[in-house]
C-alpha cells in the first residue's frame, strides 16, 4: 500500500525537508516516527525540497512500508502520528494512492506564499515566521508591486530568478498567478506555478520590494526576465517568510 500524507510543519528548527547527515530534517523526523508506529522501515518521499527555515502549510509525501503492509488504517494515521511527532510537524491526512503515483512528478502546480512584516521594530510573536522589513515603502506599494507581479505570469524563462550556481538547464516555468496584498503591516506575496527554480520565490519577493520602494516598474520587470541573468534581479529574501502553501494534483 502507498499512502499520500498531507503535512504541515514549522521550518524554523529544521534543516529543510531532505535527509542530511547529522541534521534535523522533516523527512528524518517523519521516517523515525513511522518506524515506531508501524514496526518496520518505511520509505517516505516528498513533493519537493525545502531549505532550512522554510515552512509548509501543505506538504505532500508518500509513505510505503517496507513489508508492504500498513498495520494502522489510513484514517487513524494522523492521530497516531501526533503521538510520535514533535510539536513543529503534523500529519493532517493519509490517503491510499496508486502504486505508480509520485508526489513530485505528478504535481499539477504548487502555490507558495511569502510574508513580509513592514514595521519599524520586529514582532516577537512572528519571529522566524515572516521577513521583518523595517524600511519604508511607498503609499501605493501594493499597486506598484502587483503591476510588476503581473509581468511574471505565463510561460517564460525565469533564469534571472534562479540562485547563482544552480545546475538546472531548463529554466522555463509557467506561472499561473502572482499577486501581492497588504493587510495592515503584513505584506503577502502569493504565487503558483507548474514548477519553481532554486530560490525563485525568494528572489521574486526581493525584486518586488524594489517596486514597492519605487525603484522598479513593469517594464523594468520585463527587462529583468528578458536578461536571463541572476545579477539583473533583486536580492534573495530570507527563508523565514516562505511557505509552501498548496500542492495540487489531478483527481
Amino acid at each position: 500500500m502507498k499512502l499520500l500524507l498531507r503535512l504541515k510543519f514549522l521550518g524554523t528548527d529544521f534543516c529543510g525537508w531532505q535527509f542530511q547527515p547529522n541534521a534535523r530534517t522533516v523527512q528524518k523526523v517523519l521516517t523515525d516516527a513511522a518506524r515506531e508506529l508501524l514496526g518496520t522501515d518505511c520509505r517516505i518521499t516528498g513533493c519537493s525540497r525545502t531549505d532550512s527555515g522554510v515552512h509548509a502549510n501543505d506538504f505532500a509525501a508518500t509513505l510505503e512500508c517496507g513489508d508492504g503492509v500498513c498495520t494502522i488504517p489510513p484514517e487513524r494515521l494522523p492521530a497516531a502520528f501526533a503521538v510520535k511527532l514533535p510539536h513543529d510537524v503534523s500529519v493532517l491526512s493519509a490517503t491510499p494512492v496508486a502504486a505508480d503515483f509520485h508526489p513530485r512528478y505528478d504535481v499539477l502546480y504548487k502555490e507558495y506564499i511569502y510574508r513580509i512584516l513592514l514595521t519599524p521594530v520586529p514582532d516577537p510573536f512572528l519571529c522566524g515566521r515572516v521577513w521583518h522589513y523595517p524600511k519604508r515603502l511607498l503609499p501605493d506599494a501594493e499597486e506598484r508591486m502587483n503591476a510588476c507581479a503581473a509581468a511574471l505570469v505565463g510561460r517564460q524563462d525565469f533564469a534571472s530568478f534562479m540562485a547563482a550556481g544552480s545546475k538546472i538547464e531548463d529554466t522555463v516555468r509557467c506561472v499561473k498567478y502572482c499577486t501581492v496584498r497588504r493587510e495592515g503591516d503584513l505584506l503577502t506575496l502569493q504565487i503558483a506555478a507548474d514548477g519553481f527554480l532554486y530560490n525563485m520565490v525568494r528572489i521574486i519577493a526581493g525584486t518586488l520590494l524594489l517596486a514597492g520602494a519605487g525603484k522598479l516598474d513593469a517594464d523594468g520587470m520585463r527587462k529583468i526576465i528578458a536578461a536571463k541573468d541572476r545579477a539583473a534581479a533583486g536580492a534573495t529574501a530570507p527563508p523565514e517568510g516562505l511557505y509552501l502553501n498548496k500542492v495540487v494534483y489531478s483527481e
